[in-house]
């Protein structure tokens, strides 16, 4: 017979082999964690500890309910096979409900042990919108209608947080591979092995409530350095100290504002070395001395992956550093030979491997790091063959890029460093706590990657990460000669402008009169990557963009500090601010950047003009000076040298725009 039993702190239920809990988690906040294992685990992950709520507990044997600031939950106990249903509200409006599918369906399905595939499956709500999930390369801002695999690779970053248009957030809190079914007929969230089901639902008044009741769950992303709200210089790749020092001192002759130069992967020795190869890197402390006085700073990749003939695989093989096969294999990756990737969710291994780049970057001088290869990309792609310190891959694998990014902040919190950024490809659940900028990988060099990418970014600003980028110009295949590429590399750094972090990369393809300059060099480097390198009719347009930028510092750093003090991302999709407006749900290819500036990107090949939704108020056209009322849709010219922006009149931001 099912059991309902209340105390003050929580509501039990037990029916058969299984048991359920329901707490508050701090103000506006409920957690659900159910298991078929005798006792429920308190493990919360990456979450933050909650903090106190006011909160009510009432109900009998057959029914009860949690009451916690804006949201309630209600457990009725149904006998025979109906399954027992939970229903949240938010105030009096029902928000989300258990589904009743009885005992047909198995949602827990044992795998080993004390772990089981689990499900936790709710009534679809018509015309509710869904957002979030992380980053996906496709076209769908609105997750209603999608299913998403839950997993990390290079180009997806899986964050299982989903924002309702009802007005709340839930938060699949479980680092296990699996999948969102976001559909018409359910709402179904999936781990393929885990412990128990966990879940937490949190509400708000506006999109900025939850935008912050969010980061109170998860944390807080710090203020990160003035300097990198600049444009950041970066290709693939620059094959020596020279050619990189050549490169920033062209772009200082020209009078172009430039912030950071990116040394990509492959300047070391051997993978899991983490040290410049003397060869082509002779005096890195030279080096970034001299790019210190230039006013750049030095970024440098790191890959998490180790070769067998690296001077630190055998200490770190010894002492239980490294991923693991099941059947005690190392390689999990083939990039000259096998590699494996370092395990960063053992605490050993990221104090070792920082020791590692402390001595052999950060003491000359390099405070950035580009942490690449942070899914980890693994092939195949095989959870359950995995064996970190946190546990069974398919049990732990999404917590990879948190921890990873954790290695490098306390690294540097250590040091003494107080503004902290980085460069990432992938992120989780609380990791914009550690300053992390996560862009969305290798993406192609086309106009449909440029239109995903600000899927990407939006989707990724309502996940907590506030510094998101992408390369600009895609990453693959981009023919710097071609019409088409100068046309694409435009329209991007148009939409770099309005990034969070404004970042120039990409493997370019050779032109024919390229000059080989170092030809034993292990990895080689792609075409030509500078301002300058995209033609003369190109050059003052992107100038003109780097320097737009340059006077937007200010008002990008007000946004920052909010940001770490709110929760309020820098990219905002249009309901953030207009949330009654419905028309703002079903915008994917404009955006709020900050609260005083409208951007819509083009991002269609010759395309010279756009439609564009004002929402109500004043808005005024950065490009001319027109004013126009808002709650209409309007045409907007724009050729290749121009962008559609608005601003409100209240910002004084139209003088950054024009006469200039």
């Amino acid at each position: 017979m099912a059991k309902l039993t209340l105390n003050n702190e929580s509501i039990f239920f037990q029916r058969k082999d299984e048991i359920l809990r329901i707490d508050a988690y701090g103000p506006d906040c409920i957690r659900v964690r159910s298991t078929r294992n005798a006792v429920i685990s308190d493990e919360a992950w990456t979450l933050m500890p909650p903090t106190d709520a006011r909160f009510e507990i009432i109900g009998d044997e057959k029914k009860a309910t949690l009451t916690n600031g804006d949201i309630r939950v209600e457990i009725i106990v149904r006998e025979g096979w109906y399954s027992t249903v939970i229903h949240f509200y938010k105030g009096d409006k029902k928000i989300l409900s258990t589904a009743e599918e009885g005992d047909y369906v198995n949602r827990y399905k044992h795998v080993s042990g004390d772990m089981y595939q689990v499900k936790a499956i709710f009534e679809s709500n018509p015309g509710e919108h869904f957002y979030g999930l992380g980053q996906e390369q496709q076209d769908y801002f609105d997750r209603k209608g999608c299913c998403v695999e839950l997993a990390h690779w290079n180009t997806k970053s899986t964050i299982p947080v989903l924002y309702s248009s009802l007005g709340y957030g839930y938060i699949w809190n479980n680092p296990a591979p699996g999948r969102c079914e976001a559909t018409n007929n359910h709402t179904l969230w999936c781990a393929n092995e885990a412990y128990q089901i966990d879940y937490l639902v949190f509400g708000g008044k506006t999109p900025a409530d939850l935008a912050k009741r969010y980061c109170e769950l998860t944390g807080y992303s710090p203020c990160i350095p003035d300097w990198a709200l600049g444009f950041w210089q970066c290709k693939l790749r620059y094959e020596s100290q020279e050619d990189l020092l050549e490169v920033a001192r062209e772009y200082k002759k020209r009078g172009i504002p430039i912030d950071a130069i990116v040394i990509d992967y492959f300047h070391w020795t051997e993978q899991g070395d983490w040290k410049f190869d003397p060869k082509y890197w002779p005096d890195p402390k030279a080096m970034c001395g001299e790019l210190e006085e230039l006013g750049i700073h030095p970024v440098v990749s790191v890959w998490p992956t180790i070769n067998p003939d690296s001077e630190n695989y055998t200490e770190m093989s010894e002492g239980n550093m490294l991923i693991r096969t099941e059947n005690g294999q190392f390689g999990t990756f083939n990039f000259y030979g096998q590699q494996t990737f370092i395990d960063v969710t053992n605490p050993t291994t990221r104090e070792f491997v920082w020791d590692k780049l402390k001595k052999n970057y950060y003491d000359y001088g390099i405070k950035t790091f580009w942490l690449d290869e942070a899914e980890p990309e693994v092939h195949p792609q095989q959870f359950n063959n995995l064996h970190f310190y946190a546990g069974n891959g398919a049990q732990t694998a999404l917590l990879y890029p948190f921890y990873y990014s954790k290695m490098l902040y306390d690294g540097l919190k250590k040091e003494g460093e107080e503004d902290v950024i980085g460069l990432t490809r992938a992120a989780y659940i609380g990791s914009q706590r550690f300053g992390m900028a996560v862009w969305n990988g290798d993406i192609p060099s086309t106009f449909k990657a440029l239109k995903q990418s600000i899927v990407s970014g939006l989707s990724m600003s309502l996940c907590g990460i506030p510094w998101w980028n992408s390369d600009i110009g895609g990453f693959h295949s981009g023919d710097i000669e071609s019409d088409y590429f100068r046309e694409l590399i435009v329209r991007w750094f148009q939409f770099g402008v309005f990034s969070p972090i404004m970042r120039l990369h990409g493997a370019r393809k050779k032109t024919k009169n390229q000059i080989d300059r170092h030809p034993g060099v292990k990895e080689t480097s792609g075409g030509d990557n500078e301002i300058w390198s995209f033609g003369e009719k190109n050059y003052p347009i992107l100038k003109s963009l780097i320097e737009l930028r340059e006077r937007l510092k200010p008002y990008l750093h007000d946004l920052m500090v909010e940001n770490s003090k709110t929760g309020a991302p820098i990219m905002r999709p249009m309901f953030y601010h207009f949330s009654d407006d419905e028309v703002c749900y079903t915008l994917d290819d404009q955006y709020m950047f900050g609260a005083d500036i409208l951007f819509a990107p083009i991002y269609e090949q010759g395309c010279t003009s756009r439609r564009v939704y004002l929402p109500k108020g004043e808005w005024i056209l950065t490009k001319d000076g027109t004013k126009y009322e808002g709650a209409q849709w309007i045409e907007v010219e724009a050729k290749i040298d121009e962008f559609i922006a608005f601003v409100t009149p209240e910002s004084g931001l139209l003088d950054f725009f024009i006469n200039r």
